[in-house]
């Protein structure tokens, strides 16, 4: 793909993380993970331990965190299984980066509900700040990935920053999302628009006496 970020070269990759470790929190927390299975059932620890390597790399570059191969085989030979098991499921999942990428990655959903309702005004806003699909932008803080069904087809268009989803987006808000990122401040998470979660926008649309006897559309008790 043409977009698709790069992958730094082996010998220096190797070089920065060739002698990867856990951290002593982290390998407590590895030794949690490992331990909720059944004797000779380790392996299916992977997908945790590679969150957790991401989220480590993440901490000491400043970034979201990515897979180096040499972290990757870190985690192969603690479960006692082949380097490509554990690269078969990195290269499955999206939520895994095979590459580096800045402190905030930008993923925006292109399938086909989030295309119908805006996401090429999501990707207008992104490329007027700079963001390019597959890049990094220069200062380091955004990396811009184009990916699949990220699951909240009722609220699209949205894009998954890091560990938060953005719903309900327009090119304006899209905008202003990245401006206070930029900023150093905390955007307003999940819709952005007048409603709660998924639920109809400006409130309830069957039920409202019941509902307005006991809380607001927002779920406040």
């Amino acid at each position: 793909m043409a977009d698709a970020v790069h992958i730094p070269d082996e010998a220096e990759t190797r070089a920065r993380w060739g002698n990867f470790a856990w951290t002593a929190d982290n390998a407590e927390q590895a030794r949690k993970v490992i331990a909720r299975y059944p004797a000779g059932r380790q392996q299916s620890a992977v997908m945790p331990l590679l969150d957790l390597a991401q989220r480590q790399v993440g901490e000491e570059t400043q970034t979201q965190g990515w897979l180096p191969v040499p972290v990757m085989e870190y985690i192969a030979d603690q479960l006692e299984m082949p380097y490509m098991r554990v690269y078969e499921v990195a290269t499955f999942y999206t939520m895994y980066n095979l590459a580096p990428v800045g402190r905030y990655h930008v993923q925006v959903c292109g399938t086909t509900p989030c295309m119908l309702r805006g996401s090429d005004d999501v990707f207008s806003a992104c490329k007027n700040k700079g963001l390019v699909k597959g890049g990094t932008t220069p200062d380091g803080l955004f990396t811009l990935t184009e990916v699949e069904c990220l699951g909240a087809c009722a609220n699209a268009p949205m894009v998954q920053i890091n560990d938060d989803n953005y719903e309900d987006l327009t090119y304006d808000s899209m905008s202003a999302i990245l401006d206070d990122l930029a900023a150093g401040k905390q955007p307003r998470i999940g819709p952005q628009i007048d409603r709660q979660t998924s639920c109809p926008e400006g409130g309830p649309t069957t039920l409202r006496e019941m509902v307005s006897e006991n809380h607001d559309y927002r779920g406040e008790w």
